[in-house]
């Protein structure tokens, strides 16, 4: 059963296509279920106005696309209707309104950490190893509230960092975010946006190969996720195949979908 829960839409920014286009790729990539989950959009008492996620005025846009197509491609695919999130304790109230809303899921993808309106992205946050340490902590943090159904591109922190990078705080980090993810119950994912950049000699620092060496010492359960940011991405099937062969590499179990 092929699924794919980490698909964005235009409205973050810095993806590209329509949403049915989306769909129509996922449908011809062979794809039984396809989740939306777009970055999600965060209600800052500051007044600040993120660069790279839907702003709230745009949520009802989103929502209504993706229960229509759902009703329109019933018979094809199944649609799902979810966000890729951080975890911002202050806000935290925010998943129950959007829960509410009809959001059925939320993948956590630690961008920044306690909030966006105050702190610089994690990646380049993760390029001194107490950053690393705090990336770590936020995760395990987020994954203890229950929140959250996997952890996309769990090995973030090498974001801007080589393999010969990877240090004695990437080594603790990584045993941190494993412990917290099996505690939870929750599978870490095997990016495949970043392995489509490494396959085309763009390496943006995950899939990291260290990380998921040592990965396989926890048996974590592992979930495919293509960040898609262009619909060909979802119809791209060796890419696909090649995430499933490197996964296997590893020894970890492959886990095909989530519990909604």
């Amino acid at each position: 059963m092929k699924m794919n829960y980490h698909t964005h839409t235009a409205r973050c920014m810095h993806a590209e296509g329509t949403d049915e286009q989306y769909v129509l790729a996922a449908i011809e990539g062979g794809f039984r279920g396809l989740g939306f989950a777009d970055h999600i959009p965060w209600p800052f008492k500051s007044g600040f106005v993120s660069p790279i996620r839907m702003p709230m005025s745009d949520l009802d846009g989103y929502l209504n696309s993706v229960n229509q197509l759902r009703e329109r491609y019933a018979d094809r695919i199944e649609l799902y209707m979810g966000m890729e999130s951080e975890y911002f304790p202050r806000y935290r109230d925010h998943y129950d309104y959007l829960r509410d809303r009809g959001c059925q899921y939320f993948i956590l993808g630690q961008h920044y950490n306690d909030t966006e309106e105050e702190n610089d992205y994690i990646g380049f946050e993760c390029e001194t190893d107490d950053g690393v340490k705090r990336y770590a902590d936020q995760v395990a943090e987020a994954l203890n509230t229950g929140i959250f159904c996997y952890v996309a591109h769990p090995d973030l922190f090498m974001r801007h960092r080589t393999a010969d990078q990877y240090s004695n705080a990437c080594i603790e980090a990584a045993k941190v975010i494993c412990q917290a993810a099996k505690e939870a119950n929750v599978p870490i994912e095997y990016n495949l946006l970043g392995l489509d950049l490494q396959l085309q000699g763009r390496d943006r620092g995950y899939p990291s190969t260290p990380f998921w060496q040592q990965a396989s010492a926890y048996g974590n359960r592992v979930i495919l996720g293509v960040d898609a940011h262009k619909p060909s991405s979802l119809s791209n099937t060796d890419l696909w195949e090649e995430g499933i062969r490197r996964v296997n590499a590893t020894g970890l179990e492959l886990q095909e979908s989530i519990s909604l």
